[in-house]
């Protein structure tokens, strides 16, 4: 039996310190700006270096001892499932469909009904990112911040290149889609049951549930020093797909 421990966090409240063990993907959205690859397939099922996008973060979760996955689709969604229905090991999946689109918040929400119940905080992230990074550390920092969600952040990177100018006007050289001192949000997330009921039934969390948090304090955010990359454009494959596997391979 795993043995639980209680943290005290800053908000006063008692938190769970048992690893968390379950996690949403939102895997929903035609993806217009995919196509052709979205003709056939949800986003979740492009594949990026020869494998879909969904089974990078299934590997990725399994590694870090999620052992539950809601899947929340609408898109193709036999396409996911026949997918899912054949898979071998990894995280037990519940597939769940949105007859109509709820937006992101919304499927979040629906997405929640599909978590086992008597557990506490789960992962959540959409269905087109790619990265890699600790989510023990990100789950310590999550605790120790002791809010109702985490957002992981990317640091922004321009997709235009930038001009090194003088004060005169001379051009000493240019930088190709250099990072900038922005944050953006990642599209991974930890979710207190608390702030899973906090967000609305339809719409954008973004606009509704996590502005509320943000103003009481209770909404943080977590910056990656790790491979990030959101999938959402045909260069996005192009490039992902170039990347991954020096990635992966260490060079």
């Amino acid at each position: 039996m795993t043995r639980r421990h209680v943290l005290l966090t800053s908000a006063g409240m008692n938190r769970s310190t048992t690893p968390i063990n379950q996690a949403i993907i939102l895997a929903g959205g035609q993806a217009t700006r995919l196509r052709p690859y979205t003709d056939t397939r949800p986003k979740a099922m492009v594949e990026v270096a020869d494998r879909p996008i969904i089974d990078y973060q299934l590997e990725w979760l399994a590694e870090y001892g999620v052992e539950h996955v809601v899947v929340s689709c609408g898109y193709k969604a036999d396409v996911l499932r026949e997918h899912l229905n054949t898979r071998r090991g990894g995280p037990e999946i519940t597939l769940l469909v949105e007859e109509e689109p709820l937006g992101r918040g919304g499927a979040l929400r629906y997405a929640s009904s599909g978590l086992r119940e008597g557990q506490g905080a789960c992962y959540a992230l959409n269905g087109d990112v790619l990265t890699w990074f600790s989510l023990e550390e990100f789950t310590d920092y999550h605790r120790e911040k002791g809010g109702l969600a985490t957002l992981a952040l990317a640091q922004y990177r321009t997709n235009w290149g930038i001009v090194d100018v003088t004060e005169d006007g001379t051009i000493e050289g240019f930088t190709q889609s250099p990072l900038l001192p922005f944050w953006i949000n990642a599209g991974v997330y930890v979710f207190e049951r608390e702030a899973l009921a906090l967000l609305p039934e339809e719409g954008d969390h973004e606009a509704t549930t996590f502005p509320d948090l943000a103003a009481e304090g209770r909404l943080f955010g977590y910056r990656i020093n790790a491979f990030w990359r959101g999938v959402d454009t045909v260069k996005d494959v192009k490039e992902a797909s170039e990347q991954i596997p020096a990635l992966r391979s260490g060079t």
